[in-house]
């Protein structure tokens, strides 16, 4: 079991789509962890999660999709679609994982420690929809939160991002 006293993010044990071994510890720049839906309103925002790859990923960042089926059931399919989904619409190359709780009782432990990270607006807690976005720096620790409806491309989630490239943390 994951202790939650531990700071860093990237040693909590995750699944990939395809059920296959994935070890967050093997990317060694920070993240971008974001719960994705194929169904929902915001599901073009995968664009600009995959462009924030193509320029980022050479500096080090790696965008980690996370399906989960928690909100309207907008994340329907079985892995082998989602994946299909997200290369042949959006072109997406960055990791998915397996497809997650990330609010309940079933709450994966990823996601009990990203929780526990307050927004802008100093509010923690529950995924409150599709696309919420965590920047997890170099060192496993949470660097910063972005509600849903925040663009990946957005200034904010920019400085931010280029920040903890720029600090190596």
């Amino acid at each position: 079991m994951w202790d939650m006293g531990h700071s860093n993010i990237k040693n909590i044990p995750v699944r990939a789509l395809d059920g296959g071994d994935f070890r967050l510890a093997d990317l060694t720049g920070p993240l971008l962890v974001v719960n994705v839906a194929s169904k929902c309103g915001l599901t073009p925002q995968y664009t600009a999660l995959e462009q924030l790859q193509k320029d980022y990923g050479p500096k080090g960042l790696t965008v980690v999709g996370v399906p989960s089926n928690q909100f309207m059931g907008q994340e329907p399919g079985t892995p082998e679609e989602i994946a299909t989904f997200c290369s042949t619409t959006y072109g997406v190359t960055f990791p998915l994982l397996e497809k997650t709780d990330v609010n309940g009782d079933n709450r994966h432990p990823l996601y009990a420690a990203l929780t526990e990270t307050p927004d802008a607006d100093g509010e923690a807690g529950d995924i409150t929809w599709n696309f919420e976005k965590f920047l997890v720096a170099a060192d496993g620790t949470v660097a910063a939160r972005f509600r849903p409806r925040t663009e990946p491309d957005a200034p904010e989630v920019i400085t931010a991002i280029e920040a903890a490239i720029n600090t190596g943390a």
